[in-house]
C-alpha cells in the first residue's frame, strides 16, 4: 500500500505553505510574531522532509530543516527535535494530525502540536503548547495557506518578508 493511502491526512500536507506564527506567554500576552514558508515533502515511501523558513519584519531570518523517517504510520523526528507526528484516527473527518516533540538542546521542555487542515486543503491551523517542567510555558498559533505542491521550484529560493502573503 502506498504512503498516500496509508497516511492520507499527512499526505495532504505535501507542498509549500505560507503562514504567520504568533507566540503568547501563558497569560495570553503576545511575545513574538513572524511569517513563514514551509516546504513539506515525502522524498521516499519511508521519509518525510520539512524545511521551515522564518521571516521577521525587522529583517531577521531563520531556517530549520527536519529530515525524518516514517515508521509504523508515524513520522519520527530525530534532529534538533525528537518526537513523532501521526494522524488522529478518531477524527472521522480526516483533518487532524498530532505531534509530540522535544528540542534536544533544552532540558525539561516538550511541546504538543495539533494541526487541522481544511476540507478543501487550502488552509491549515496549528497550535503548539509548550511545557517546561510539566507546566504550561507558552502557546504558538499558526495560520497557513497552501501555495503549491511544486515544492521543488521553491527549494533553492531565498524569499524576503514581503514575499510571504
Amino acid at each position: 500500500m502506498e504512503l498516500k493511502d496509508r497516511m492520507p491526512v499527512l499526505y495532504r500536507h505535501l507542498g509549500v505553505w505560507d503562514g504567520y506564527y504568533r507566540y503568547f506567554d501563558k497569560d495570553g500576552v503576545k511575545i513574538d510574531e513572524h511569517k513563514s514558508r514551509l516546504l513539506c515533502r515525502f522524498p521516499t515511501e519511508h521519509t518525510y522532509h520539512q524545511t521551515n523558513f522564518y521571516f521577521w519584519q525587522d529583517g531577521k531570518k531563520e531556517t530549520r530543516d527536519f529530515p525524518t523517517k516514517i515508521e509504523n504510520n508515524k513520522i519520527i523526528f530525530y534532529t534538533e527535535v525528537s518526537g513523532w507526528a501521526a494522524e488522529v484516527t478518531l477524527d472521522e473527518f480526516n483533518r487532524t494530525v498530532m505531534l509530540y516533540w522535544v528540542r534536544t538542546n533544552e532540558e525539561n521542555l516538550h511541546l504538543y502540536e495539533m494541526i487541522q487542515i481544511s476540507d478543501c486543503g487550502k488552509y491549515r491551523s496549528r497550535v503548539w503548547q509548550w511545557f517546561k517542567n510539566g507546566r504550561l510555558l507558552q502557546r504558538t498559533l499558526i495560520d497557513e495557506e497552501f501555495v503549491t505542491t511544486d515544492w521543488q521550484s521553491y527549494e533553492n529560493l531565498q524569499p524576503e518578508y514581503a514575499d510571504i502573503a
